[in-house]
């Protein structure tokens, strides 16, 4: 099991995920991006136009989700 807060994975808060999978966790911070979405929570509307403009380049976005994933198998497990 390993852990990203919402920062790590491109958000606004220090919500912590756990995951043992970087499709886990990626999946675990949209559905939290979805819930700040519904809130209206302004930080997170400003880190998700950011998203949204990286998300134009498919480049872009898959050099993002590549360094995201490196980032994950990179963390220690959790103990």
């Amino acid at each position: 099991m390993k852990s990203m807060t919402c920062k790590q994975l491109g958000g606004a808060c220090d919500t912590v995920f756990q995951a043992e999978t970087f499709e886990e966790i990626a999946e675990m911070s949209k559905n939290h991006g979805t819930e700040m979405f519904q809130k209206g929570d302004e930080p997170h509307l400003k880190a998700m136009e950011e998203m949204r403009e990286l998300m134009k380049s498919p480049e872009a976005m898959n050099e993002w989700f590549g360094n995201k994933r490196k980032e994950f198998d990179a963390l220690p497990e959790d103990e």
